[in-house]
């Protein structure tokens, strides 16, 4: 939801309005966000939650692009058993997006199952997350946060390999096009340093040929993983690594 309030306000103009409403529909608990803002055309809306979809070219510069953000809302709604729908009369008309989720109305589980459930879900490590996609990276680490881990990010190579430094993360998702630095040469740097050698590290990237993949393992990276992400798979990833299966706890500040 915070996502879907950030871009229409992003879209919207000064003096435009945001409306957000909340009913209940049958067994849906129904959350409409409607906003005066720049619209969304007929083409585009097929292609509004893909990765780095761009409404509208003429705004990259003024606006920037959607990063993640409307991917991973979706996403996460998807992983609650709801929907989410986006409609817009067209450019200039202002969007809404309507989000569907179930109501629990009953606790009658077997407690066991959801506890499974949960622990493979969750995981409580240092998480540095670096990639020039502002929106990407502040999206991941709001949704690390919210799954119980402690997250920093970085939004170029040589910043990430600073920050490894002195934040000495559990895991780190490195995106390889990076400015500055890439995140071949910004893996390489750390893994130079003894603080560096223990440090989980996960290339998150649109390159997913077998070339790419063997870069990014001979760079010194442990897991190849393309964008987009999905949210399940690098859950049960980070729960696999919390629970030693990959990693071992290791002190990180001698």
């Amino acid at each position: 939801f915070l996502n879907l309030l950030n871009n229409a306000a992003k879209y919207s103009d000064r003096g435009g309005h945001i409306h957000v409403n909340v009913e209940r529909q049958g067994s849906d608990a129904v959350v409409t966000v409607t906003d005066t803002g720049i619209g969304i055309a007929a083409d585009q809306l097929p292609r509004i939650f893909e990765m780095f979809t761009q409404v509208d070219h003429s705004l990259e510069k003024s606006h920037g692009g959607l990063g993640i953000g409307l991917t991973l809302a979706k996403r996460l709604v998807e992983m609650h058993g709801g929907t989410v729908e986006a409609r817009s009369e067209g450019p200039g008309k202002g969007s809404e997006f309507i989000v569907r989720l179930p109501v629990v109305v009953e606790a009658s589980r077997p407690q066991e199952s959801g506890h499974e459930e949960e622990q493979l879900a969750r995981s409580s490590l240092r998480i540095l997350i670096v990639d020039d996609n502002r929106d990407g990276a502040d999206s991941l680490a709001m949704m690390l946060r919210i799954m119980g881990n402690d997250t920093r990010t970085a939004y170029d190579g040589q910043e990430g390999a600073d920050m490894a430094g002195e934040y000495r993360p559990d895991v780190l998702l490195l995106d390889i096009g990076l400015p500055r630095l890439n995140g071949y040469e910004a893996c390489r740097r750390i893994r130079e340093q003894s603080w560096g050698k223990g440090i989980v590290l996960i290339a998150v990237t649109g390159w997913g040929q077998d070339d790419d993949r063997r870069r990014s393992h001979e760079a010194g990276f442990d897991h190849h993983m393309v964008k987009p992400v999905d949210p399940q798979a690098l859950m049960k990833m980070l729960a696999g690594l919390q629970s030693g299966n990959e990693y071992q706890r290791t002190k990180r500040f001698t």
